[in-house]
């Protein structure tokens, strides 16, 4: 069973060496479910052969290259928001260790992607690829009819997630370890940083969707 102190060991993890290992399992997990998921779908299977199957293809090469990239941008500015919070309530926390807080926060939206694919090879086994994209395990889409529904409300209802709730968790432990102040502190630092940002975020979302 995983203690707290081993949570605290991974926060110290040497954060290139994390980095590297966060990017090639979102590599394997994203050629998993392209080549045994999205590419099985009879939307993808009647492309394939036509010049929109080329179109694809380059999306799906431009996807994986962009893996690190986009985890670069992505960490760069959830560090600074957790970094800039820290600092307005007066606790050091640095720059560098929200940033490598937060790669291994990242781990958790691995989760999901294991599901998904575990759910779609074994128990869903002929899904369309609209029925691949709107799924997302354990969020608020479960609840709605995606080929209903306002399509500006996809991607929100897809982010509130368990996995995002337990996102939260894992960045406040993150700022408790390295701030050593109390728990509550914490929570209030993420809250009025991360957590707002989010929600803002997802409100402007659906404010300019079209």
């Amino acid at each position: 069973m995983q203690t707290t102190s081993d949570v605290k060991s991974l926060f110290a993890a040497e954060k290139k060496l994390t980095f590297f290992l966060l990017c090639l399992a979102t590599f394997l997990l994203l050629y998993i479910k392209k080549a045994f998921i999205e590419s099985e779908t009879a939307a993808f299977l009647f492309l394939e052969d036509r010049p929109e199957g080329g179109i694809l293809q380059l999306l799906t090469a431009i996807q994986f290259l962009s893996i690190p990239l986009v985890y670069l941008w992505k960490f760069t500015v959830i560090a600074f928001v957790i970094w800039v919070g820290s600092f307005m309530f007066g606790y050091r926390i640095t720059y560098s260790q929200c940033w490598g807080l937060v790669i291994v926060c990242e781990f958790t939206f691995l989760l999901p992607e294991l599901v998904k694919i575990f759910w779609f090879m074994f128990v869903e086994t002929d899904p369309r690829l609209s029925d691949v994209n709107a799924f997302y395990p354990l969020s608020l889409m479960s609840f709605f009819d995606y080929y209903e529904m306002d399509k500006r409300y996809v991607y929100p209802l897809k982010a509130l997630n368990v996995f995002e709730v337990a996102y939260w968790f894992l960045l406040v432990e993150g700022v408790h370890h390295f701030a050593r102040k109390k728990r509550h502190v914490a929570w209030i630092i993420v809250s009025c940083s991360y957590i707002l940002i989010f929600f803002l975020w997802l409100w402007f979302y659906v404010v300019v969707y079209k």
